[in-house]
């Protein structure tokens, strides 16, 4: 029996409340409620009284060549034979006083996309990475001037090092180097340790093994959460219910597994959804246990 998270998707309209253009979150005004749909590439949830909204950066067709640890028959159960869509997706945050947002894609469209929803650069007050790949600092800098003006950068330190030490990569130096000191990092907390915040209502948990400072953030507010869980997985369709199987793009592939079903058991066992930058839209969902997997429950 196939399997098929797009085909399983209702898209109905998603009531939002947009933002004026302002200096800063905390003097932002609501304006009349907006729908957005799958079209538009914005799915709007609530965490408490946070605002959150999922934005298609970028979509293609995907490739099961990025999961050469799949069989054919995994790939034939959960793959339908017309092919599959892959999502790169960036995340924000509307806090009581500030805009989050977490990565940035390419930078291709996440500026109209803050756009629609009313929100400028220069209003962002901090930007969470969850690794330094190219696909989620891309929107961060251009010819060396940062795009998020007034923000400032977090990420895990050990992604620092490698990217711009161990395994210099040009694109990652320039994209913090034009925050100069405006960059944050830090060291993120262990799975079911005792949770730091990074900032109110925001925690960054340790998830290594796609890098070597892969970080989720735990967003949580007035009882409500939701894990932002970067590259997890790349592959939706099989990665939840084959949580062992890593891509190519994981620098440690099996860091990368035993972290990705420590993700998903934390994610199912709390009743916590889960948001990823490579999972088509909406981009989140919740978890539950299937097997030796997990099933992935789109958000409606």
């Amino acid at each position: 029996m196939k399997h098929s998270i797009i085909a399983s998707l209702i898209i109905g309209g998603i009531i939002v409340s947009g933002f004026m253009s302002c200096t800063s979150a905390a003097e932002t005004s609501h304006i009349p409620a907006v729908s957005f749909s799958e079209s538009d590439g914005i799915f709007a949830h609530r965490v408490g009284q946070f605002e959150v909204f999922m934005l298609v950066e970028a979509q293609r067709e995907g490739n099961t060549g990025i999961i050469p640890g799949a069989s054919d028959e995994i790939l034939e159960r959960y793959i339908p034979a017309d092919g599959f869509n892959h999502s790169t997706n960036v995340f924000v945050v509307k806090t009581s006083d500030q805009i989050i947002v977490v990565d940035t894609g390419f930078g291709n469209t996440i500026f109209e996309k803050m756009e629609l929803l009313g929100i400028l650069p220069e209003q962002v007050d901090a930007v969470l990475l969850t690794h330094m790949h190219g696909d989620h600092f891309g929107g961060l800098q251009k010819d060396s001037h940062p795009l998020f003006p007034n923000a400032k950068v977090y990420l895990d330190s050990r992604d620092r090092e490698h990217f711009t030490v161990i395994a210099p990569n040009q694109g990652a130096a320039d994209a913090l180097a034009a925050y100069g000191e405006n960059v944050e990092t830090f060291d993120a907390d262990v799975l079911g340790s005792t949770y730091r915040e990074i900032l109110p209502g925001v925690s960054a948990l340790a998830n290594y093994g796609h890098t070597p400072g892969h970080t989720v953030y735990l967003i949580a507010n007035g009882g409500d959460r939701l894990i932002i869980a970067g590259d997890f997985l790349h592959v939706a369709l099989v990665q939840f219910p084959h949580p062992e199987i890593s891509a190519t793009f994981d620098v440690d592939q099996s860091a990368a597994a035993v972290s990705r079903r420590q993700i998903l058991e934390y994610a199912a066992t709390n009743n916590i959804p889960i948001g990823g930058m490579h999972i088509v839209y909406p981009g989140m969902g919740d978890v539950e246990a299937d097997g030796e997997g997990f099933k992935f429950i789109p958000k409606r």
